[in-house]
């Protein structure tokens, strides 16, 4: 009797963390969005008074941008494997999302220092703040990026502890969304630079 009590504790604990944790996500999401509408709104405001340095975007933002698509790709093709059991492709699938997921940072990163040799700083006696906008928006992506590079941490070793299957994918199912989440974002916020500046 105990034991089944104890049972029906646990499956009541589960059953809670799937009931909120997908709407707690959503809720995340749409107040960075409403983060990133501000901060765009900004620029285009402050494009409107003046000043204005256009400047060709680096390519290394294409880079980055084609290495966020991937690791969405292959966050699919890891939810996939997950629905079908198959461990070994779960660890395959997450290990490319990982090393993707480090490697869009290191472009973005290296697009800064592009920006810098064409002569775009972020604050200084020759900034503009078209750069600024860029440096600053970018930014702020990238601190979420962090997050979710922390949260596909705990979703790797949750894999190579073979803890996704298609009876358990939770974990799996909300770091998905965030992550292709941060994606789109991302996709939209190059466009909006390749638009506006």
């Amino acid at each position: 009797m105990e034991i089944e009590a104890e049972l029906s504790k646990e499956e009541f604990e589960a059953d809670k963390r799937r009931k909120v944790a997908k709407p707690l996500m959503w809720v995340g999401m749409v107040s960075i969005i409403m983060l990133f509408a501000g901060l765009t709104s900004a620029v285009i405001v402050r494009k409107g008074d003046g000043k204005w340095l256009h400047f060709e975007l680096p390519d290394m933002f294409l880079w980055s941008t084609v290495i966020i698509v991937f690791s969405s790709i292959t966050l699919l093709i890891t939810n996939l494997a997950a629905k079908k059991n198959n461990v070994s492709s779960v660890k395959l699938g997450i290990s490319g999302t990982l090393i993707l997921g480090i490697l869009f940072v290191f472009t973005q990163l290296e697009g800064y220092q592009q920006l810098v040799d064409i002569g775009v700083y972020f604050t200084g006696a020759e900034q503009n703040a078209s750069g600024s906008y860029l440096y600053l928006i970018s930014a702020v992506h990238l601190a979420h990026l962090a997050g979710g590079i922390i949260a596909l941490l705990v979703v790797f070793f949750n894999a190579f502890k073979e803890r996704y299957n298609s009876k358990n994918l939770l974990g799996l199912q909300v770091f998905s969304t965030y992550w292709h989440f941060l994606g789109a974002m991302w996709l939209y916020l190059y466009l909006f630079f390749r638009i506006i500046i």
